[in-house]
């Protein structure tokens, strides 16, 4: 098999997914991460944003930090399908031979990245958690082989959570991963800013893998969105039933926050997975976050760590959610949780 020519491969490109033409949140903090990998590249940064009449979108992706924005519009895009989507992003690949591709790890994303790395003869490292430009191998190998340098660097957790595997894809372009949203952070949007605007379109010929969508049923969802959160009291299955979680709802009315979960309390049937917070479930970046009854499980943690303030009660003082609080209480949850209530809405009308 023919050798790839690396040299070849050049610049940080994200998939900048949207639906209904309006730009998915995931997008802008992939442009954030590829600002800080292109910077240590010294190269920049293209968003790809397929779909039908989406030129209006190209503006709102600059100011997030895109260089250059390569759109591929089609009618055979207006909705997403795997086929044509897949070669469009393909295509846009072996065209202009990114040297690094990052997809969200989004449910259109989770099938799109894989089904594009197979086709463009990559590698895909899946749920990235952290991404960084370094040596692979980690160390110089001790039989004097080659160190490469300027690889990327994906972590992702492994075995349910219970190791952290740092993966890299050193002999072959581009070096793809997809990443879970709420992971990295978007940076702060500056108004006015342009972005080179290339329009390529390979031509799109049906084939046997077009599906055809004879209707489209919207859920209507009245769910908040606990990514987007600033305070998120939080339980776990220390709780005790769904009927329990109006303790928690309680609080979370007098401070202003959103109720969350662990994984435990949707398995149990207490509160939809909407609501879940976790490696299965949603990562989130409060400002503040109650733990209530919640051990810590790794899992758990991995989704909830960034927050700026943990705030854990539990019964048991060796639960490992003391670990990554901030501030702990032990005790039994009914009785702290009302207290806590209490006081805050005492405080809150002395303002």
């Amino acid at each position: 098999m023919k050798k790839m020519d690396l040299t070849q491969y050049k610049g940080v490109y994200i998939y900048a997914q949207q639906v209904d033409n309006v730009v998915s949140s995931i997008a802008y903090e992939l442009i954030g991460k590829a600002k800080e990998l292109a910077k240590d590249l010294n190269t920049d940064v293209t968003a790809v944003l397929l779909g039908h009449n989406v030129g209006n979108l190209v503006d709102g992706l600059a100011e997030y930090g895109a260089d250059k924005v390569i759109v591929v519009d089609d009618p055979e895009l207006e909705t997403y399908r795997t086929e044509p989507y897949a070669h469009a992003l393909a295509s846009v690949i072996n065209e202009y031979k990114p040297e690094i591709m990052l997809v969200g790890a989004t449910a259109i994303g989770r099938d799109l990245g894989p089904t594009v790395s197979a086709r463009v003869k990559t590698g895909l490292t899946a749920d990235c958690t952290v991404l960084e430009i370094g040596d692979f191998p980690l160390n110089p190998p001790a039989d004097g082989s080659e160190q490469k340098h300027n690889q990327l660097l994906m972590t992702r957790p492994a075995f349910g959570g219970n190791t952290i595997a740092t993966i890299a894809c050193p002999d072959n372009r581009p070096q793809m991963a997809t990443v879970r949203p709420g992971v990295m952070q978007k940076l702060d949007p500056v108004k006015g800013a342009k972005a080179e605007v290339i329009n390529y379109n390979p031509g799109f010929t049906k084939n046997n893998k077009y599906v055809e969508i004879i209707n489209i049923v919207k859920e209507a969802k009245t769910v908040e969105n606990i990514m987007d959160a600033k305070i998120l009291v939080s339980g776990g299955r220390g709780v005790g039933s769904a009927e329990n979680f109006k303790l928690l709802k309680d609080l979370a009315e007098v401070i202003g926050g959103t109720v969350s979960c662990s994984r435990a309390v949707v398995e149990n049937g207490w509160l939809a997975q909407d609501y879940q917070v976790g490696q299965t479930g949603k990562t989130v970046r409060p400002n503040v976050y109650f733990a209530i009854g919640i051990s810590g499980a790794i899992q758990h943690v991995a989704g909830m760590e960034e927050s700026d303030i943990v705030i854990a009660i539990n019964k048991d003082e060796d639960a490992p959610i003391f670990d990554v609080a901030d501030y702990g209480i032990v005790g039994d949850l009914n009785k702290i949780v009302p207290a806590l209530t209490q006081q805050l809405k005492e405080a809150l009308a002395d303002k």
